[in-house]
């Protein structure tokens, strides 16, 4: 695909507010002229996004113990990779983190729990936690606690929580070949679930786990059926004691390229970068903060945030980027 049809595909996404199709998809993922495919993606993202940067960051609520078998995740118990383990984090511990992620400015928190669901007892807990969090903050509250009931979506909405995170993780054909304790399926019904409970729907998932050009496509298009709202795009860090442990890594290039043909395919979409950020050099993460990218996790729980927020934020400002969250988000 040259750039003149590059070009013509923005234009159109632009004024139809519709994504490309997959044909379209899978020619772009062949543009040679990477420059010119991230510049037209970024202009799309200035259209529906302008310059606003909407930031998140998580906090591990419940850590390992899980009886899932991802092929890609340390915090199972079906594979040794030392992963810490905890059943709840202190209340105190989240309304630090909380306090300390509002202070650099991050707009979004979420406490992110292991395992396949919490229990309707365990839920009491981390209940308590966002109460608390709605009160003492202003932070937008999101909760990432697997496979819910209804009814169980329903007491995180009271308490303050306005968007649910469920990644569907990988293409419908990738699927069966990383997990087999649960179905995409399963996943698909809790989303449907928090919606009707008024919440807003995170979900995106990993590149980089032997997936072709064709399934990160095909995943994106069935983020865009689903009409979720945002989409993290985490690149898979191969951990020492899963299946997963000798992929190779993908080139950044590819990385890069996928972020800006998911900006062609969901163009109203938050697109965040989430992990395995961190392996881009600095130029690259430039190019895709300018490729159609327009928010990310930022930080973590420790003492450091402030550092690594704000190396984030001066980045941000040098692209004209504005680390503010959307006025309609």
């Amino acid at each position: 695909m040259d750039n003149t049809q590059i070009n013509s595909l923005a234009d159109r996404v632009i004024s139809s507010a519709q994504g490309v199709t997959r044909e379209e998809a899978l020619a772009l993922m062949q543009a040679e002229d990477m420059d010119a495919l991230c510049d037209a993606a970024d202009r799309i993202r200035k259209a529906f996004h302008g310059c606003y940067f909407d930031s998140c960051s998580i906090v591990n609520a419940r850590s390992g113990m899980c009886g899932e078998d991802c092929k890609w995740c340390a915090q199972t118990g079906r594979h040794d990779t030392g992963c810490a383990t905890y059943n709840f984090i202190e209340e105190d511990r989240a309304l630090d983190a909380a306090h300390l992620n509002e202070e650099v400015g991050i707009s979004r928190f979420s406490l992110v729990t292991s395992g396949r669901a919490v229990s309707d007892r365990d839920l009491d807990n981390f209940i308590k936690i966002y109460e608390r969090l709605a009160s003492e903050t202003d932070l937008h509250l999101c909760a990432s606690m697997g496979l819910l009931s209804e009814s169980a979506l329903a007491r995180l909405r009271k308490a303050g929580v306005e968007r649910y995170h469920c990644n569907m993780e990988t293409s419908r054909r990738m699927w069966d070949k990383l997990c087999t304790t649960h179905t995409q399926e399963d996943k698909r019904r809790t989303i449907e679930a928090a919606r009707r409970q008024g919440m807003t729907i995170c979900s995106g998932g990993i590149i980089g786990m032997g997936e072709t050009a064709e399934d990160r496509v095909d995943f994106a298009i069935m983020l865009r059926e689903m009409d979720v709202d945002s989409v993290p795009m985490n690149i898979l860090n191969p951990i020492k004691g899963t299946p997963l442990e000798n992929t190779p890594l993908i080139p950044e290039e590819d990385i890069v390229r996928c972020a800006a043909v998911w900006r062609f395919i969901l163009p109203k979409q938050t697109i965040r970068f989430a992990g395995g950020r961190g392996r881009l050099s600095e130029a690259n993460m430039r190019r895709i903060f300018t490729g159609g990218i327009d928010g990310a996790i930022m930080g973590d729980m420790l003492t450091t945030i402030g550092n690594t927020v704000e190396k984030d934020k001066e980045m941000l400002s040098s692209l004209h980027l504005e680390f503010n969250p959307h006025p309609s988000s």
